[in-house]
């Protein structure tokens, strides 16, 4: 137990250094004790050498690079993981060779921060579960690369805030990362809120794009149609924080070439996964086919493939250079 109270850690892993991965991790090696290890893996070699890089530029403790998901595991009291599918999440912790649960895991615990589908993280936590005294939890995050670079992040666990284990060992790391643990109930309601969620972020990027396409068309100068939006009962995160088209939200990746972000693919894949969970509920959709379409076109057009999900606008057509907005032809 440390001077404040919380538990002290021998050490903590971290499995997926990618986009949201590095940033989390990171915060968490700033945050931790000096004499607590950080124990990294990831599939991609230079990730992992670039983290190690950065800490020791930034002087703080110490990064070990494991070899595998196994070796993570057992040097860490608790360990993260977020990858881009159920399939990796699946391999992490059940490969034969060097999944997690090829090791001794009694009594650790795992956190789960990947979006993938409620099914499959039920699968693997059963696995952990019935197979150790180890803990496992699905605990997606929403907030983006900016909210894990700022370490402002909302964590959406599928656990009851009763759960003594993950009040003492989890909490502490998440808050950490960022801001808010939402509590949701068992094992895969964590996933069944991050999938709503973006199924409404989604729906809302595709809506602010067309509206402003709209409006702009008509010769309304666009940072004074999303002011009208955010005062108005059209207002949503996504115009405020995140607007789509360039140069209404200066700081954005939008205005940025759209490099960086949530990639569009990436939302094909959780609107695919929010609309098959409606499925399993007999939930009906009236914007899930129309939505999804839109982003599987953009992800399959060369001008917006690998560019931030909200590149749905150029796709749309969306004026990206409104300097003569006033003399667009109305058809």
């Amino acid at each position: 137990m440390s001077s404040d109270g919380r538990r002290s850690y021998d050490g903590i892993g971290f499995i997926g250094i990618g986009n949201m991965g590095k940033w989390m991790a990171l915060n968490l090696r700033k945050l931790l004790p000096q004499s607590t290890p950080l124990n990294i893996y990831d599939l991609r070699v230079e990730a992992l050498q670039e983290f190690l890089d950065v800490s020791r530029s930034l002087e703080l403790g110490p990064v070990n690079i494991c070899s595998n998901s196994r070796e993570v595991a057992e040097k860490s009291d608790v360990t993260f993981t977020i990858v881009n599918e159920g399939r990796h999440t699946r391999d992490v912790f059940l490969n034969e060779l060097s999944g997690i649960l090829t090791g001794i895991v009694d009594g650790k615990g795992f956190v789960d921060c990947s979006t993938i589908d409620p099914a499959t993280s039920i699968e693997v936590g059963k696995a952990v579960t019935e197979s150790s005294t180890a803990h496992f939890y699905d605990v997606p995050v929403s907030g983006g690369v900016i909210g894990a670079e700022a370490g402002t992040l909302s964590f959406l666990a599928g656990a009851s805030e009763n759960d003594g284990y993950f009040a003492e060992n989890i909490s502490p790391l998440l808050e950490m990362m960022g801001n808010n643990v939402f509590y949701v109930g068992r094992p895969g309601q964590g996933l069944v809120a991050k999938l709503c969620n973006n199924y409404l972020s989604g729906t809302c990027a595709i809506a602010t794009s067309e509206a402003m396409n709209i409006g702009i068309r008509h010769g309304i100068e666009p940072k004074l149609l999303s002011e009208i939006f955010k005062k108005s009962t059209g207002g949503n995160w996504q115009n405020a924080n995140m607007n789509p088209v360039p140069g209404v939200c200066p700081d954005a990746v939008t205005s940025k070439g759209y490099k960086g972000g949530f990639k569009v693919q990436m939302m094909v894949k959780d609107f695919t996964l929010a609309m098959n969970a409606a499925k399993e509920v007999d939930a009906k959709l009236a914007l899930g086919d129309a939505g999804l379409a839109a982003y599987k076109a953009t992800a399959e057009d060369p001008r917006c493939r690998d560019l931030d999900n909200r590149v749905v606008y150029r796709w749309l057509g969306g004026i990206e250079d409104y300097s003569g907005v006033n003399n667009v032809k109305k058809d």
